[in-house]
């Protein structure tokens, strides 16, 4: 019997992750990966560039833009 390597597995699982929710992205007109990952970027240095935070950066990161981007719909619903 042949053991699976564990890091491939969470590598190929991550891809698929990462495909699933930029369709699920393109399909609520929120912010697009890029601009989280860039934004989560910035909120990391401007933290002094503090490791072990990565996922409240992006969580932040994802609530900054969407805020902005509701901002300048003005209220108007999305388009579908």
């Amino acid at each position: 019997m042949k053991l699976q390597d564990p890091l491939t597995n969470a590598q190929t699982m991550s891809r698929s992750i990462l495909r699933s929710n930029v369709a699920e992205e393109s399909r609520n007109n929120g912010p697009s990966l890029a601009e989280i990952r860039e934004r989560a970027f910035e909120i990391h240095i401007e933290r002094g560039g503090i490791h072990g935070c990565d996922l409240d950066d992006w969580l932040q990161a994802e609530r900054e833009l969407q805020e902005k981007l509701n901002k300048s719909n003005d209220g108007r619903p999305k388009k579908k």
